[in-house]
Order: structure tokens, then sequence, then C-alpha cells
């Protein structure tokens, strides 16, 4: 439900997925090695040394732009803001400021009120990432702190918005949408830790702003960000005022921390950056080309395969789905398309969410062969069930993978005939082991046949057709009647 006293506004820092960091050569590929070992003296900040512009991290950047309606700049410049920090080296970071690369722009999403909304954006420009702090301990008691410089110079873009979201289930949407159109342009890969960084702006209508800082993950915005709605609105409520500061979001116990008051503009110092030039690249514009977004595919899903809009936008909301999706209907789509996309958008996704797995993790090729045994009837949804959890759960033990034939055989899991003499036997040994449901019956309880019903679907572990048991148990009662 939309607050209308809520004012959110969210700077987004996404680091670019290059090969090379965005003023020298050093690589981008650090996760899995030792600190400080992607480190050259350009990105140490060393005296002497000159930056020299990564320009694919300028190609990515007006990719990004034009992705989100942005207005390219006829010219912008990097400038020095300075402050102090251990993991900024220089003492000061590389980044744009009232020549940005990129102005305007929006970003629609679905409002709390299901409603399409445009949030504005107000720009769209490029810095270099700092290094990090390792605290040994925790951040809030930790003995202390080594700092590692391998992200140090790291291409980054900020995303800036207008202060347009109303909640923080909007804000969660938008970083959603905005992370699905990063992975479809192919210049960020969310797998990455850290690879997307969140500040988020809240006030409430007439009071001070807050800043929560780095926040990392999406998830982590709309808890910090309800947190902070209660808090203001309870020192509102006990007549004290909102402190424009800066605050920490402690996701272990999901409560944000006051951290510093806030800086203004003023205290950072900018001043142009006098080792790079001016940056005019209007000529590019034409040049970049732009690949099929979230929303095109969304459409083009509902009129190809005939998704409903629901699962539409489940499906294309995250890049790995989509082709997922197009990788298990592919040579079949008239009989796989409508349930692969629920199986896909509903139980598949639930299944590996309850897990922690990517849908990666996933082979194509077998989930297809489920779906055909679940349109050749040879199996219940149920049973349909069963086997795509032990698909899953042998991948996640890294165990041979069996087909899901295999799977069916092994557990007997094969939908059990009506003409089959145990599924009889086993109804009649549920209407003798449930007197008391049966008379129930008997006086009209409807609820007494579905109890009866879910009991001999237990003694099939699923197997059964749902409505050919009801069949089945309704015709025996009857004849017990006469």
């Amino acid at each position: 439900m939309i607050d209308a006293d809520v004012v959110v506004g969210l700077e987004v820092h996404c680091q670019l997925d290059t090969k090379s960091k965005l003023f020298c050569g050093c690589s981008t590929d650090y996760r899995n090695d030792g600190p400080n070992t992607h480190v050259c003296p350009v990105c140490l900040g060393l005296p002497g040394t000159m930056p020299v512009l990564n320009k694919r991290v300028i190609e990515y950047a007006m990719k990004v732009a034009k992705s989100v309606n942005c207005t390219i700049a006829d010219e912008s410049e990097f400038a020095r803001k300075n402050y102090f920090y251990p993991d900024l080296n220089k003492a000061y970071q590389i980044t744009q400021y009232d020549k940005p690369l990129a102005l305007g722009g929006y970003v629609e999403i679905e409002g709390d009120d299901g409603k399409e909304r445009k949030i504005q954006l107000t720009r769209i420009h490029v810095e270099e990432d700092p290094g990090r702090l390792v605290h040994m301990g925790n951040a809030e008691r930790g003995r202390y702190s080594l700092v590692d410089y391998n992200r140090a110079g790291i291409p980054l873009i900020e995303i800036v918005s207008e202060p347009d979201m109303r909640s923080p289930k909007e804000a969660r949407k938008f970083l959603n949408k905005l992370r699905a159109t990063l992975e479809y342009l192919g210049v960020f890969d969310s797998e990455k830790e850290g690879s997307l960084r969140v500040d988020a702006n809240i006030s409430l209508r007439g009071s001070e702003r807050v800043e929560i800082k780095n926040i990392t993950s999406y998830k982590g915005v709309e808890k910090a960000l309800t947190f902070e709605v209660t808090r203001q609105k309870n020192l509102i409520r006990r007549g004290l005022k909102v402190e424009r500061e800066t605050r920490h979001y402690l996701e272990a116990r999901g409560i944000t921390q006051s951290a510093r008051s806030k800086e203004m503009e003023n205290d950072y110092r900018y001043f142009p950056e006098p080792d790079l030039r001016p940056l005019r690249v209007q000529s590019w514009v034409k040049e970049i080309l732009l690949p099929e977004l979230p929303d095109a595919r969304r459409e083009r899903f509902v009129q190809q395969y005939g998704c409903s809009l629901n699962h539409a936008r489940t499906l294309t909301g995250e890049l790995r789905m989509a082709n997922f999706f197009e990788a298990v209907v592919t040579g079949d789509e008239k009989n796989l398309c409508a349930l692969a996309a629920t199986w896909i958008a509903d139980t598949l996704a639930g299944e590996l969410n309850y897990r922690s797995m990517g849908i990666d993790a996933v082979d194509a090729k077998s989930f297809t062969g489920l779906l055909q045994l679940l349109i050749g009837e040879t199996i219940t949804d149920k049973s349909g069930v069963e086997v795509l959890r032990v698909m899953l759960d042998q991948r996640l033990r890294s165990e041979p993978a069996e087909t899901p034939e295999a799977i069916v055989s092994r557990l007997s899991l094969a939908k059990t005939s009506g003409d089959d003499a145990a599924l009889m036997s086993i109804i009649h040994e549920v209407i003798t082991g449930n007197p008391k449901a049966v008379e129930d019956y008997s006086a009209g309880k409807n609820g007494a046949l579905n109890f009866l019903v879910g009991q001999a679907m237990k003694k099939t572990r699923g197997c059964a057709d749902p409505g050919e048991l009801n069949r089945l148990m309704v015709a025996a009662l009857k004849s017990r009647e006469q």
C-alpha cells in the first residue's frame, strides 16, 4: 500500500563487467585471489602516475543510459571528490560531478497500486570504486581492519533516481527492474559479490532526509527502508526531530544505526580532474545497439508463447530464467508453453529459492523430459514435484544426475490406473479404516469425502489422478450404501 508521507530516492552503484579497471590495465577478476594482488601504481594512486581511460567502460555506461531513456551529454568531465577514508588510497575519488555522462531518463515499474509508474532518473555518471576494508571480528566491534585495494579502480556507474518511490516495496521493484535491464545489456554480473550497492535516501514529508549507506542486497534495501519508516514515524509521534544523517544498515539485526552527520556537497571540495580530458561522445550514440530488453521480451512471451502477463513478468524478470524457459520449450512450443510457464514461474522458482540455488543448476533438457511425463499423464502433478525435488537435490549434493524417467521408475511414481486392483484395494482399505468419515459422508458432510480422498492419495504417494480417485471413491461409497 502506498504511503503518501514516504519519499524514497536511490543511488545505485553498479560495477561494470569489463576485463580491466577504469584507469589502468589491472584485471577486474579479483574475487578468488589474495588481497592486493590485482594492483598497480595507477590504481594504488602512487605519486607521478597518470590515469588512462578505459573506452569500453564509457561504451557500457552509454548502453545503460540509452536503455533507460537518458540524454547523453554533449560534454562530460571527470572530477576529484576529496575525502579521507582508509580504503581511498589517493584521498580522493575520480568521479563525475557537475558534468555527468547522462541526464534524465526513467525506469518503468508496477506501482503498489498495480498501475505502471515511471520512476524518473536524475543522472548516470561514471566513477572508480575505492578499495575495501576487511574487519577482523565484525564491523561493529572488530579488533582491527585490513585494507584490500584489489577493488580500487573497478569501473562503476552511479544511477541516481528522483525521490519518486513511495514505499520500500516500490524501491525493491525498481532495483529488480534495473538489475534485469543491466543483465540483459550484458554489462553487469549480479552473481559477483559486491557488484551492486545501494545508498537509499528516505524521508517523511516535512522532515529531514536520512541516507542509508552501502546496502548490498535487494531484500536488504526493502528491509532497511521499512525499519527506517517505522523509526522516523516513532520519532515524530514522540514529538522528536528526525536528524539529517548517514546511517548504516546492520543486516544481521535488521536495523539501521547512526554513522555520522550527513556531509554537504561543499565538504567534498570537487574540482575538475586535471589528468583527464573532457568527454565528447555524442557521435557514438547511434553506434550503441541495444538487445531485446525485459519489457520487450515480456510482451513477446505473451504474444509468442501465450503466457499470462504475470507469468511473462516473472519469467523475463531475470535473464537466466527467460533463457531457460525458451530452451525448455524449443522444438515443442505448442504443447509445452503453458505447462512450462506455470512450472518454471511457480513450482521451480519456489524449489530453487528454498535451496538457495540458481536456475543455472537445472538442466533444460531434463526439465523438458519432466514436463513431457506430465503432459503424457505418466505421472501426477504431485509426483512431478517429487521428481523435481530429487533432481535438484542430486545437483545440490553433486550426485550423478538421473533422468526424470529413471527417478519415476526407481521410486514407483508412475500414475496408478483406475482399473488397477491395487488402487481399488486402497480405496476399500480407507473406507473400512475410517467409519466415522464414512458416516459423516452419508450424513451429507462434503468435507468427509475430501478427507477420504486425501487418505487414499497418501497411500498412493500421490500417484493416483485426484479427479479419478474422487470419482472412484464416490462410486465405492454409493455401492456401500446400496
